[in-house]
C-alpha cells in the first residue's frame, strides 16, 4: 500500500527531492527526502544505521555538495574502517569527531552551582552549531542522539536540545539525518513528532539460518511512501534494500496465446496448452516427475529463443542436468547459451523480499517469459512467518501474470503412495493444477497425470499414465479401466490384466 501523511499533492508544487543514497529507499519514498528537512534513522546496534547514513553523505559528495558527519559515538578510524570494508573513500566528507571537552571531566566541576551534565550538554550543542556554521554543509548526519540523551539526563532537557537542533537547521538549506540506537527503555514518540520523517531498521534472529534485516518507514510528512516492512541486506557497497512488491504498480500489455510445452500429448491434455500470463501448480510426491515436466516448458521456450529462469530451492544444477540427460532433454546447451538461467536458492540465507527482487530482475532485465519455482516447500522454509506465505505468493503471481509471464510452481506432497498430505494449499491461487501420482499395478510402480483445474479454458478430464523415458516424457491413453488411482490403490475393472501399457 502507498501511504501519505498529508495532502501535499493537491495542486501544490512538489518540493525538490534529495536522494537518500540508496536506490531501494528512494524507490520506497518515491524519489527520496524533501530537501532541508530533518529525518531520523532508528534501530538497535548492528542494523546498518551508520552504513546507510554514510551512503546519504557519499551521494551528496558525488553531487559536489559539502557534507558533514558529526560523530559523538564513533571515532574517525572506526568510520574509515567501515568505509574501507564497503570499498568507499570518505574523501569529500567532513567528519567532526566530537568528544566532551576535557574541562567537563574535571572533578572540581562537581563543586559548582551548575550541574556538570547540563554544562557539558550546552558545550556539546554549541560545538555542533559552530562547526555547522563553519562548514556550511547541505547534508548533515548526527551520530547519535543516544549520547545527547545521556547528557541531558531528563526528557525535558533532551527534547529542548533536539528542538534547538531543528530550529538551528531550519533556515540553513541543509538536510539532516539523525541516528538513534534506541538505548532508551521505551519508544521516543516525542522525537518522532519533531522529525520530518522516521525510518526504522530491524535485525531479526531466526531459530536457524542467517539473521534477517528489514526496515519500515514509520512517518514521512507530505511524502507518499510504500508502507509495510521491506527486507534488506548489508553487502559490500552498502545496504541493498528490496522494496515490498506491489503488483498493482506493474502492468504490461501482452498477448495471452498458448505457450507450447514441446510435447504435443501434454498440450492436448491441457486443451491446447497453458496461456501466457497464467500460472500452473504441479503437485505430487517426491520423484514423481514434477521438475522434469516443468523443465520441458523451459527447454521449449529456449528452443523458440525465449528466456526462462529456474529457481531451485531443493536441487543443485548438477542434479538437474543429470536427470535431464537421462531423459534426453537438451538442457545443458541452453544453460550454456543463457536462454535458461539456473539459480540455486538457499532458503536459510535469502529472505522473501530478496527472492521477489531476483524474480523481478529476471523478468524486467533478462526478459524471462517462463519462471519455474522448484519448490514451494523450499520457499515456505524461507519465510520467517509462514502465515504470510500465501499473501506474498499472491502478490508475486499477480505481478508475473501482469507481465505476461507463464509461471510454473512445484509443490511436493508428503508421502509416496496412499493418502497424501499437502504442506500448504495455494490451489485457489493457481490458474491450472496438474496432479501427478504414483500408483501400483501388477507389481509395478506407475505414474499418472491429470489436469484437475484450468481456469482459462477447456482441458481433458482423463487420467493418463505418465512415463519418464530416455526419449523424454510420454503419455499413455486414458486409464479407463482403473478407479482409485489418485488414492494410490487402484482397482482394475477391465477383463484382461494389462501387461506393458495400461488401458
Amino acid at each position: 500500500m502507498i501511504t501519505t501523511a498529508s495532502a501535499a499533492q493537491d495542486g501544490e508544487p512538489d518540493l525538490p527531492r534529495v536522494s537518500t543514497g540508496s536506490e531501494g529507499l528512494d524507490d520506497i519514498l518515491g524519489g527520496g527526502f524533501d530537501a532541508n528537512r530533518m529525518y531520523l534513522y532508528e534501530g538497535r546496534p548492528g542494523t546498518g544505521k551508520t552504513t546507510i547514513a554514510l551512503q546519504f553523505l557519499l551521494q551528496g559528495a558525488r553531487n559536489g555538495e559539502r557534507v558533514l558527519y558529526i560523530s559523538l559515538s564513533e571515532t574517525r578510524p572506526e568510520l574509515d574502517l567501515v568505509a574501507q570494508r564497503h570499498g568507499w573513500s570518505l574523501e569529500g566528507v567532513d567528519i567532526f569527531e566530537l568528544v566532551p571537552a576535557e574541562t567537563t571531566l574535571d572533578p572540581e566541576r562537581e563543586l559548582t552551582v551548575f550541574h556538570p551534565a547540563e554544562m557539558e550538554l550546552n558545550e556539546t550543542t554549541g560545538l555542533i552549531f559552530r562547526e555547522v556554521e563553519r562548514i556550511n554543509p547541505t547534508r548533515v548526519v548526527l551520530d547519535s542522539l543516544s549520547e545527547l540523551r545521556l547528557l541531558a539526563q531528563n526528557p525535558l532537557r533532551y527534547r529542548r536540545q533536539v528542538l534547538a537542533l531543528k530550529h538551528f537547521f531550519t533556515n540553513r538549506n541543509c538536510t539532516v539525518v539523525l541516528l538513534d540506537d534506541l538505548s532508551s527503555s521505551q519508544d521516543d514518540l516525542q522525537l518522532h513528532s519533531i522529525a520530518h520523517g522516521v525510518v526504522m531498521l530491524e535485525q531479526l534472529a531466526l531459530d536457524y539460518g542467517a539473521e534477517r534485516r528489514r526496515l519500515r518507514v514509520i512517518k514521512m510528512r507530505g511524502i507518499r511512501f510504500r508502507g509495510g516492512f521491506h527486507d534488506f541486506t548489508i553487502e559490500r557497497g552498502g545496504l541493498r534494500i528490496f522494496p515490498r512488491l506491489i503488483a498493482a504498480e506493474h502492468h504490461k500489455a501482452f498477448l495471452g496465446e498458448f505457450t507450447p510445452s514441446g510435447n504435443a500429448e501434454i498440450d492436448q491434455l491441457l486443451g491446447g496448452g497453458l496461456e501466457r500470463g497464467t500460472n500452473a501448480l504441479l503437485i505430487g510426491s517426491a520423484g514423481v516427475g514434477k521438475s522434469s515436466l516443468a523443465l520441458t516448458y523451459a527447454i521449449a521456450a529456449a528452443e523458440r529463443g525465449e528466456h526462462a529462469v529456474f529457481f531451485a530451492f531443493d536441487e543443485g544444477r548438477g542434479t538437474v542436468e543429470a536427470r535431464a540427460k537421462s531423459l534426453g532433454l537438451p538442457v545443458e546447451k541452453h544453460f550454456a547459451s543463457g536462454l535458461i538461467r539456473f539459480q540455486q536458492i538457499d532458503p536459510a540465507e535469502q529472505s522473501p523480499g530478496e527472492f521477489a527482487a531476483n524474480v523481478r530482475k529476471s523478468v524486467e532485465a533478462d526478459n524471462a517469459r517462463i519462471v519455474i519455482i522448484d519448490s514451494l516447500n523450499g520457499y515456505l522454509n524461507a519465510m520467517p512467518d509462514e502465515r504470510f506465505l500465501v499473501l506474498q505468493m499472491h502478490e508475486l503471481l499477480t505481478y508475473l501474470g501482469q507481465q505476461g509471464v507463464m509461471t510454473i510452481l512445484i509443490l511436493a506432497q508428503h508421502g509416496l503412495v496412499g493418502p497424501m498430505e499437502t504442506p500448504l494449499d495455494i490451489s485457489y491461487l493457481s490458474d491450472a493444477v496438474l496432479m501427478l501420482r504414483y500408483f501400483e499395478s501388477a507389481g509395478t510402480v506407475r505414474r499418472a497425470l491429470s489436469v484437475v483445474k484450468k481456469r482459462s479454458g477447456h482441458h481433458e478430464h482423463t487420467i493418463r499414465e505418465f512415463r519418464l523415458t530416455g526419449a523424454g516424457i510420454t503419455l499413455g491413453p486414458p486409464l479407463k479401466n482403473f478407479s482409485g488411482i489418485f488414492s494410490g490403490t487402484p482397482q482394475y475393472t477391465g477383463t484382461t490384466m494389462p501387461g506393458g501399457s495400461l488401458e
